[in-house]
């Protein structure tokens, strides 16, 4: 196999970038559009649309486990 070129190699590698980009963002789509179908069990009209995004956020940016620790941590509420 023939030595490839500084200006192949950086082409072949943009292109596999490109090509990983790609596939990330279609894996991406799949797993919001996955975790978004489990918000149809929820009652999550009891929340505003500004509670709702608020608590997703700060939950995402605390991390999964930090963020179900927190919420344990609150008194329980009579529903």
């Amino acid at each position: 196999m023939p030595k490839m070129t500084d200006r192949e190699r950086l082409a072949k590698i943009d292109s596999d970038q490109k090509k990983l980009a790609d596939e990330a963002d279609v894996v991406r789509r799949q797993l919001r559009a996955r975790y978004g179908a489990l918000t149809a069990d929820i009652p999550v009209e009891q929340l505003t649309e500004r509670e709702y995004k608020d608590v997703l956020v700060l939950a995402t940016k605390a991390g999964g486990a930090a963020a179900v620790a927190a919420l344990k941590a609150l008194p329980a509420v009579a529903t």
